[in-house]
């Protein structure tokens, strides 16, 4: 499992981890996300390898992030609209409680046949 352990980044031109032995103080933008944060910018501070080094995933400091954004009210309208059209058959003119696939290009019900 030290086959990834290289702290000084002399192996790998980033300090690297193996798979869940990264430091105190590091995380993935994943993890960022799950405590309201984002890198913000900041260079990449660490790597983790794993999977016959065919895996990686890039840790940067959590002192270092900044807080996510938030859409802005306009945002959000556009956001609502865009998914009001993808749910709205163009045949029978329903909005519908999900995404109409655009395999298909309208509705189940009306794909299948019969209009509800």
């Amino acid at each position: 499992m030290t086959v990834y352990y290289d702290p000084t980044g002399a192996k790998y031109g980033l300090p690297t981890y193996p798979y869940k032995f990264a430091p105190e103080g590091l995380a993935t933008v994943r993890q960022l996300r799950a405590d309201g944060l984002r890198p913000g910018g900041q260079d990449i501070a660490a790597q983790i390898l794993w999977r016959r080094g065919k895996r990686r995933a890039y840790l940067y400091r959590i002192d270092l992030a900044l807080p996510k954004r938030t859409a802005t009210p306009a945002q959000r309208e556009a956001l609502d609209k865009a998914m009001r059209v993808r749910r709205t058959c163009t045949t029978c003119g329903t909005t519908k409680n999900y995404v109409i696939p655009r395999s298909l290009g309208e509705c189940l019900d009306c794909a299948s046949g019969g209009a509800s």
